[in-house]
């Protein structure tokens, strides 16, 4: 059992969400905030990816208070970005003005909607954060999800390929933002292929227990109806597709590996006795944002204010505090996670 007083590894897995990725800033600032834990590897998709990069750039400069600061200044510097006011008294709405431009992302393409290609968010990435410093001196394992446009297979970024362009591909949804060329190479949003993606902190990084981070709800309470929100259950359902079947595979290991009789001399020697002792020794636990962002309108997830931002920062950190108390001893010790419960 592990001394409580010292600090533990653990490594995190951080949905993508778009504005509802300030849910995971409040997570995080609390995680920051807990002396206990120390953080290996960070798989980011989408808006988790923008999360990770705060993280990694933060440590790297300033340490834990660091990356706190580098977390709300980067969640302001999105929220100053907003071309549109939102409208006030209702906390995720967006303008008007906003939903009639989406509608017009049916009928034209980025390239027509936007010729200049101009795009605030990589002008904000470029001023706030060195890439090139990053790659040499990033003090934890990152894994950015994107998916391969002409393919659609998961393409993974490390630390040593980190760029502005590449966490532009990992929240590039094809019918806003044109398309993020990288080594002649077209991607798009990691989601489509990873939200986010776990295999990397099992299989690159030491520490058996991964912390879930998720902002899309495992099960909704009702069934969608009007044709706009069928459309919208299947944009959620695809993006929750491939993390929910990696999950389901780690939870099917775990159900079926068998107890090793073997004596522990004999299981260090052979590579498969390894492995199964790894998949057997996963810890995994998860903070949910599922209860409030579900009963969110799904356009939400573009509602850009500080106001909101705020908000969701605060709910992410009260869910991050809870879960510390009542789970955070356990960490390094036993899972807190049922994972047939929740993904068989």
């Amino acid at each position: 059992m592990p001394n409580p007083t010292e600090s533990r590894p653990i490594s995190l897995a951080l949905q993508g969400g778009g504005a509802h990725g300030a849910f995971t800033w409040g997570v995080l600032d609390a995680l920051l905030e807990d002396p206990r834990f120390t953080f290996e590897g960070v798989s980011g998709t989408s808006a988790g990816a923008m999360n990770a990069l705060c993280l990694a750039h933060g440590l790297m400069t300033g340490g834990r208070e660091g990356a706190r600061e580098t977390l709300r200044a980067f969640w302001s510097g999105i929220a100053d970005l907003a071309p549109l006011p939102t409208p006030s008294g209702s906390p995720g709405a967006i303008s008007p003005a906003l939903k009639m431009m989406l509608q017009w992302t049916n009928y034209l393409s980025p390239e027509q909607i936007n010729p200049f290609d101009l795009n605030p968010l990589r002008d904000l990435l470029a001023a706030r954060f060195d890439f090139e410093r990053l790659r040499r001196d990033c003090p934890v394992k990152l894994f950015i999800a994107t998916t391969h446009a002409n393919s659609g297979k998961l393409r993974m970024f490390g630390n040593h390929e980190l760029s502005a362009e590449v966490f532009l591909a990992s929240a590039c949804l094809p019918t806003i933002h044109r398309t993020i060329v990288i080594d002649g190479e077209p991607y798009w949003d990691g989601g489509y292929s990873a939200n986010p993606a776990v295999f990397p902190l099992f299989y690159d990084c030491r520490t058996p227990d991964i912390l879930l981070v998720l902002l899309t709800p495992l099960r909704y309470a009702e069934t969608p109806e009007t044709a706009e929100d069928i459309r919208t259950r299947l944009r959620e359902l695809s993006f929750n597709s491939t993390f929910l079947r990696e999950m389901r595979m780690f939870a099917h290991l775990h159900e079926h590996i068998a107890t090793p009789t073997q004596p522990a001399w004999l299981l260090d020697k052979l590579p498969i006795a390894r492995f199964e002792r790894r998949l057997a020794g996963l810890r995994f636990h998860a903070i949910s944002a599922e209860h409030v962002l579900g009963e969110m309108p799904s356009d939400s997830k573009l509602s850009v204010s500080h106001a909101f931002f705020e908000d969701l920062f605060a709910i992410g950190r009260a869910h991050a505090r809870r879960w510390l108390e009542r789970h955070g001893t356990e960490v390094g010790r036993k899972p807190s996670l049922d994972l047939a419960s929740l993904f068989y």
